[in-house]
C-alpha cells in the first residue's frame, strides 16, 4: 500500500498534526512521538506536519526557520524513528527539490494554490500533494488546481479548506464548501483546523487567533464528512515562534482526537 492510499483509504477521518515549523529536534520527536501514540491508540492514519521554514511572515523581523537543512533532517529524522509519513510546505520549484526526499507529502500554501510551476514541480515528483485552498477562492474552483497535478502525471492529490477571507481581519469556513470541493476536485478534502481560525492583518503585524474554537471547527468537519484534519500542536502556543495564537496546545490532542472520534463513528 503507497503513502497516499494508507492515509486516506480507511474509514477513519486521517489527521496531519504537528508544530507550525520546525523549532529544533527535541521538540518536534516530542510532539511527534505524543501523536503517534494517541493515533496509533485509535487507529487514526497520522501524518506528522512541520514547515521546514516559512515564506509568508507579516514583519522583516519574524521568525523564518532553523535552516532548511537542518529542519528537513529532523523531519527525516521524524519519519525514520516513528515510521510515519511526513508533510512540510513548499514555496517554489527549489523548495521542491530541496524538500521532496526527505518527505511524503508536498504542501501548497493557500495564497499559492494557482502557481502552475510550483504544482507541476510538486507533482512531478510522485509525492502526495495536498494544496490549501486560497482563501480568495470558491471550493469549485479548486478543480482547476487538482487538475494540474492530475494532468502533470500524479493522482496522489488532497485539497483542504483553510477558511475563507471576511473582510479585513477574519476567515469564515463555508461547511458547504467541503462536499463541493470533493464532488468538484474528484479527491479528499482536509479541513485545516487551525489556520481557519486565524485572524490575520492585525495592527500589530502579529496575526491573531481563536483557539477556543477549534473543537468547535473540528467537530462540525468531521460532522459533515470531511476526510481528515490538519491541527497545529505545541507544547507551550504562547512560546512557540509561529502562529501560537491558533494552535492547539499539546495536552489537549488525545481528549480531542477521542471525541471526534466518537462524532465520526455516529454519522458512518
Amino acid at each position: 500500500m503507497n503513502v497516499y492510499e494508507s492515509i486516506t483509504g480507511k474509514e477513519m477521518f486521517f489527521l496531519l498534526a504537528g508544530p507550525c515549523v520546525i523549532e529544533g529536534e527535541e521538540m518536534a520527536l516530542r510532539i511527534a512521538e505524543r501523536a503517534c501514540r494517541v493515533t496509533r491508540r485509535l487507529g487514526i492514519p497520522y501524518v506528522f506536519k512541520g514547515s521546514f521554514k516559512k515564506a509568508n511572515r507579516s514583519r522583516l523581523d519574524s521568525f523564518t526557520g532553523i535552516g532548511d537543512e537542518k529542519a528537513l533532517g529532523i523531519l527525516a529524522k521524524v519519519r525514520a524513528e516513528f515510521g510515519i509519513p511526513v508533510v512540510t510546505d513548499v514555496h517554489d520549484e527549489r523548495d521542491v527539490e530541496l524538500a521532496a526526499p526527505h518527505v511524503d507529502v508536498l504542501q501548497i500554501p493557500a495564497f499559492l494554490c494557482r502557481q502552475t510551476g510550483l504544482l507541476v514541480a510538486a507533482a512531478r515528483t510522485g509525492k502526495v500533494v495536498n494544496i490549501k485552498k486560497g482563501q480568495f477562492l470558491s471550493p469549485g474552483a479548486m478543480q482547476f488546481a487538482a487538475d494540474k497535478v492530475r494532468e502533470s502525471g500524479n493522482p496522489a492529490v488532497i485539497v483542504t479548506e483553510r477558511g475563507t477571507t471576511f473582510g479585513y481581519q477574519d476567515l469564515v469556513v463555508d461547511f458547504r464548501g467541503i462536499p463541493l470541493m470533493r464532488q468538484a476536485c474528484a479527491c479528499p478534502v482536509v479541513v485545516d483546523v487551525t489556520h481557519s481560525l486565524q485572524q490575520p492583518n492585525q495592527s500589530s503585524g502579529v496575526t491573531g487567533g481563536q483557539p477556543a474554537m477549534i473543537e468547535t471547527i473540528a467537530r462540525a468537519s468531521v460532522a459533515v464528512g470531511a476526510d481528515g484534519l490538519f491541527i497545529e500542536t505545541h507544547e507551550q502556543p504562547s512560546r512557540a515562534k509561529s502562529d501560537g495564537a491558533n494552535m492547539l496546545p499539546l495536552d489537549l490532542l488525545d481528549g480531542l482526537l477521542e471525541r471526534l472520534m466518537r462524532v465520526r463513528e455516529a454519522i458512518l
